[in-house]
């Protein structure tokens, strides 16, 4: 199974890439994660950001592989818990489908990627910084995976 995080934006903060690849590459094979950033569409001051947020949701589209369960994530999704992830970490290895998990830009994601998912899922009430969505979503699933096999990373 492949869990691919497509997220808008590129050229993280170096902080941002060495988190989230150590949390990624610590992850096993059979739940690996990629990284697939689609690139911000410009916004202008008074220009028009439907614009630019439907470019990001054809990219997008385009970036959902084939038979791939979609999970939005988004500020009104179903809250997600650790516990929770975990719970759906199971599932999807023991199914073995490719997952998405996308992340809007600045402008959230758009109605095509809202009605390409399967779920909607909401990592905090919290308005996160874009770049630390992807890093929290690698340790979060780092974390869910350490609950699965008993390491002691999750202790709560």
């Amino acid at each position: 199974m492949r869990i691919r995080l497509i997220a808008v934006g590129r050229r993280m903060p170096k902080w941002v890439a060495m988190a989230y690849e150590d949390y990624a590459r610590r992850l096993p094979r059979e739940c690996r994660l990629e990284l697939v950033e689609i690139p911000l569409s410009k916004r202008h001051e008074g220009g028009d950001t439907a614009r630019a947020i439907a470019a990001e949701d054809q990219r997008m589209a385009k970036a959902i592989g084939r038979d791939t369960e979609v999970v939005a994530l988004t500020v009104d999704g179903k809250p997600w818990s650790t516990e929770g992830l975990a719970s759906d970490l199971k599932t999807w290895m023991g199914d073995g489908r490719d997952r998405a998990l996308l992340v809007g830009g600045p402008d959230g994601l758009g109605p095509a990627s809202l009605a390409a998912a399967d779920s909607r899922r909401s990592l905090s009430d919290l308005t996160l910084p874009h770049p630390l969505v992807r890093v929290i979503v690698a340790e979060q699933l780092f974390r869910a995976h350490s609950i699965l096999v008993g390491h002691p990373y999750h202790r709560a």
